[in-house]
C-alpha cells in the first residue's frame, strides 16, 4: 500500500503511526531529556567523517566522469557511429544528475555541527530544528544554493504536523532511515522533510521514533535519564550541543516552555512574530 502523504518521498518503505510505544530506547542518539523536552542528535562524529569522505570521493569521481564524457563528445568523429554519442550523452546526464545529489550530501555532512540536534517539547507540542540547508531533501534547487553551504534552516514546527516515514537506501545492506514529513495542518500534503534518524539496519530504525512518541505522550517507558546527559545536566548538554550554534535566544528558552501561554510570553518578550 503506498504512502498516504503527497507527494511521496523517494525510497518510501512504510508510514509510521503516532502513539506511545512500549519499546525502551536502545540507542545513543538521545543526547538529553528532562520533564519538558528531549533532544536527539542525528549524526554522530564517526558518521559525519564516514559520510563526508564517502560523498566527497563520489563527487570527485563524478566530476572526473563528467569531464571524460564531455571530452569524448568533443573528440568524437561522426564516422565512429551514433551509438557512442548516445551512450556518452546518457552517461553525461546520469553523471550530472548524480552530482546534483552528491554535492548537497557533501555540504550536509561537512556542515553538520554538534550532531545537529532536534528538540521536542511535549508540553507545548513544538519541535525545533537548526540545521544545514541541504537537510531539506529538495529535488529542484536553484543553482545559487550550491554557493551557500552554510545557509541554515532554523524553525519551529507543530508536532501534530510531523509524521514519520521509513525510507530505504536501495542497497544490499538494507539500511533504512526515519524521515519526518512536514504536512499542512490537518492534511497529508507534504511541504517539507526533516531527517530524524539516518542509516539504520532493519527494525532498529523505529526505536528513536517509538521513544519520541512515548515521550510526547507522557508514557513512563520514555526514561528521561536514558540519554548522553542526565536530566540534571542541562547546562552541560547546552554547552556541548547548543551554545555557539546560532540557536536564537528565544528558541533556547522555548525548549523549557511549560505551556502555550508560557511560549507566547517568551515570543512576545523577544518580539517574535509568526
Amino acid at each position: 500500500m503506498p504512502s498516504k502523504y503527497r507527494p511521496q518521498i523517494f525510497g518510501w518503505f512504510g508510514d509510521l503511526d503516532k502513539g506511545p510505544r512500549l519499546v525502551p530506547l536502545h540507542d545513543r542518539r538521545l543526547s538529553y531529556a528532562n520533564n519538558n523536552y528531549c533532544a536527539f542528535i542525528r549524526q554522530n562524529f564517526s558518521d559525519q567523517v564516514f559520510y563526508s569522505s564517502l560523498y566527497l570521493i563520489a563527487t570527485i569521481l563524478l566530476f572526473i566522469a563528467v569531464i571524460l564524457w564531455v571530452w569524448l563528445l568533443l573528440i568524437h568523429k561522426p564516422e565512429a557511429g551514433n551509438l557512442i554519442v548516445i551512450i556518452a550523452i546518457l552517461a553525461l546526464i546520469v553523471s550530472i544528475f548524480s552530482l546534483y545529489i552528491t554535492i548537497p550530501a557533501v555540504y550536509q555532512s561537512l556542515f553538520s555541527r554538534r550532531g545537529s540536534p532536534i528538540i521536542f517539547n511535549r508540553k507545548t507540542g513544538k519541535v525545533y530544528v537548526n540545521e544545514s540547508y541541504f537537510f531539506n531533501f529538495k529535488v529542484l534547487r536553484h543553482p545559487a544554493v550550491f554557493l551557500q553551504p552554510k545557509k541554515r534552516r532554523i524553525k519551529e514546527y507543530d508536532w501534530d504536523d510531523l509524521h514519520g516515514v521509513i525510507i530505504h537506501n536501495m542497497s544490499r545492506n538494507a539500511l533504512t532511515s526515519t524521515v519526518l514529513m512536514v504536512c499542512q495542518s490537518g492534511t497529508h500534503q507534504v511541504i517539507d522533510h526533516i531527517m530524524l534518524d539516518p542509516a539504520r539496519a532493519g527494525a532498529g530504525s523505529t526505536f528513536v521514533w517509538g521513544w519520541i512518541n512515548s515521550f510526547m505522550f507522557f508514557c513512563d517507558v520514555a526514561n528521561i535519564d536514558d540519554g548522553e546527559y542526565k536530566s540534571d545536566q542541562e547546562a552541560e548538554f547546552k554547552a556541548h550541543r547548543i551554545d555557539g550554534q546560532d540557536w536564537p535566544e528565544w528558541m533556547v528558552e522555548a525548549f523549557n516552555a511549560t505551556s502555550l501561554e508560557a511560549l507566547a510570553e517568551i515570543k512576545q518578550r523577544h518580539n517574535i512574530t509568526e
